[in-house]
């Protein structure tokens, strides 16, 4: 298990990488560049999914209560202690920001998802991934 927990924190690191490679610079450029946009979108969609996936990794691994829902699963690693409060609601706004982005509910506000990705994601998932690396298993 502490293998796929490795791997899947490699292909967080990978996709947020390859993430700020293409982020422009500006608001302007994002809504107005669709490959960009549409790119940028994608690679939050699979961010949060794999950071959704390594949070079932460690239920797993702890054999804690599987959540209901995905979402859940931020508040269990925030009562076992893995994580801060703070940090578990800000990965449930993404997660429901991702559900937006992968099923279309209601119209997208590019300026919420630009400022997400340039100002907070990043900050979020290094502060999830230290968390992570430094949880005594």
């Amino acid at each position: 298990m502490v293998h796929r927990i490795e791997d899947k924190t490699k292909e967080i690191e990978q996709y947020l990488d390859e993430l700020l490679t293409i982020v422009p610079d500006s608001l302007d450029i994002y809504k107005n560049d669709i490959k960009i946009k549409a790119a940028c979108e994608r690679y939050f969609e699979k961010i949060i999914e794999s950071i959704v996936n390594l949070t079932f990794l460690i239920i797993k691994d702890k054999n804690l209560k599987i959540p209901e829902e995905d979402k859940e699963a931020f508040d269990i690693l925030y009562k076992e202690g893995i994580i801060k409060k703070k940090l578990a609601d800000r990965l449930k706004e993404a997660k429901g920001m991702r559900n937006i982005l992968a099923h279309e509910y209601g119209k997208v506000d590019d300026e919420i998802v630009f400022n997400s990705i340039t100002f907070e994601l990043e900050n979020d998932i290094k502060e999830f991934l230290k968390e992570i690396k430094t949880w005594k298993r």
